[in-house]
């Protein structure tokens, strides 16, 4: 099978499992940064950039950062419409959104869990579009399931390609 066409169905059956729970369960398991890593796994399906630890870890820490810096900063205010300009609460959001990418970054490079779409996990937690503890543990439960998915498909692979 041509390489383009294997990272593209790859790609859109990791996004399918977690948006499919997302539709049973009614939960937000479906996100924009989890796009990213479905992608970044099947086009570097055994690269260091794919290592569990690395894509489970950098949307921990995302997770953590966003949170944190959100309900220090922002906490009641929501980036689902432009805010006024010059206003406090589009300034609380901004901070917040800068904050909680520098921790994400920071902590990737120490723990070594380099992940970029993490970047965007921390982006939107910390911008008020999901803030409980129970949306994060949606959220990395979601990149769980999406590496776990990944595992078994390429072991089915091997199985059939021996």
């Amino acid at each position: 099978m041509d390489d383009r066409v294997g990272t593209t169905l790859h790609t859109g059956l990791l996004l399918s499992t977690t948006a499919a729970l997302s539709w049973l369960l009614g939960v937000p398991m479906l996100f924009p940064s989890l796009g990213p890593s479905a992608f970044v796994l099947a086009l570097f399906q055994r690269s260091d950039a794919t290592r569990p630890r690395r894509v489970i870890g950098g949307h921990l820490i995302g997770v953590v950062a966003g949170l944190l810096a959100y309900h220090l900063l922002a906490s009641g205010v929501t980036m689902t419409s432009a805010a006024d300009p010059g206003s406090i609460e589009g300034l609380r959001l901004a901070v917040s959104g800068v904050l909680a990418t520098m921790v994400t970054a920071g902590g990737m490079l120490a723990t070594d869990t380099r992940h970029p779409p993490a970047c965007a996990t921390t982006l939107i937690v910390s911008l008020g579009l999901l803030t409980t503890l129970l949306e994060g543990a949606l959220i990395v439960g979601a990149v769980v399931i999406l590496v776990a998915v990944h595992l078994l498909v390429l072991r089915t692979l091997e199985t059939l390609y021996r």
